[in-house]
């Protein structure tokens, strides 16, 4: 396989740039949640693109940020190791956002790895402002640090995906596909089931909620005696009871929508029909302690 090239690129910035949206787009499939919440990805999920000339990992990292919790510490733990370990770096800037003290902050973090690791500014976002207003982006990014190359996309609409995937190939160094054709990412499916879960619980709740809210899948079998149906039983973790009454919704009316919107996703994923038993649990200041941190699975 002459030329073939093959690595990993990774995908950082500020919580909300749009790092999910833009690995989904690339992959050509939903791997990762998206939310207009911040800090939604919690975890490193793995995207696979596959193309005659090479094979692209995206990892895509949750969102860097000054920690309150535990949490957010071991997060922004996960987003540094992340760094450490690809062949490339996108720091994604959203066009319609000015470029901030969150942005400056990641910049100076990102400069160390520069001169050993290559780093791309991606303006994304660009279907949401002018191309004036793309190009004052691309000048504001320019003044924060030095990057290799710099490109504006939007996975909205498609705008310049495909030139990203290009320039992220070329800068992996050759080698042999280190996927299976066809495999999109190499979550286990249990994994990806609890981050659906918790997309559609994170829709429509206020904003000191999201971060309180944590997903177990406890068991996901094939229903016996059926090949067409899979049980899948789940956990829904808040940190106080007045989140609980939230969730659940006045007579259980949102949580039931919950279920419905995640069943309808799970059942996409899994290409089954999907009986999906949810339940919500108080563990108690979840996201400042160690042993339940541990139990959730961070």
């Amino acid at each position: 396989m002459d030329g073939y090239r093959s690595g990993f690129a990774c995908f950082v910035g500020r919580p909300n740039a749009g790092k999910s949206t833009l690995t989904n787009a690339l992959v050509g499939t939903k791997v990762a949640i998206t939310s207009s919440k911040p800090q939604t990805t919690r975890h490193t999920i793995r995207g696979i693109v596959h193309r005659e000339d090479g094979q692209l990992i995206l990892v895509d990292t949750p969102g860097l940020h000054r920690p309150r919790t535990l949490l957010g510490q071991r997060l922004n733990d996960l987003v540094r190791e992340t760094w450490s370990e690809v062949d490339i770096v996108g720091f994604c800037v959203p066009a319609d956002q000015k470029v901030g003290p969150g942005d400056k902050f990641i910049a100076a973090e990102l400069e160390k790895i520069a001169k050993r690791t290559p780093v791309i500014g991606i303006v994304t976002k660009t279907d949401l402002v002018s191309q004036q207003q793309v190009a004052e982006q691309l000048l504001a990014l320019q003044n924060i640090m030095e990057f290799a190359e710099f490109i504006p996309v939007s996975a909205q609409n498609g705008y310049q995906v495909d030139t990203l995937a290009d320039l992220l190939l070329r800068k992996l160094p050759e080698g042999p596909p280190l996927y299976p054709d066809g495999e999109l990412t190499d979550e286990p499916e249990q994994t990806l089931v609890a981050e659906l879960i918790r997309e559609a619980a994170l829709e429509g709740v206020r904003d000191e909620l999201p971060h309180s809210i944590a997903v177990v899948v406890e068991e996901m079998l094939p229903r016996e005696g059926r090949d067409d149906l899979v049980d899948v039983h789940a956990n829904v973790f808040v940190e106080r009871a007045s989140q609980k009454a939230i969730i659940l919704g006045h007579r259980g009316e949102r949580l039931k929508q919950v279920g419905i919107t995640a069943r309808r996703h799970i059942e996409k994923l899994l290409g089954t029909r999907v009986y999906l038993d949810l339940h919500i649990k108080i563990a108690k200041d979840w996201q400042r302690d160690p042993k339940q941190l541990r139990r959730l699975g961070f």
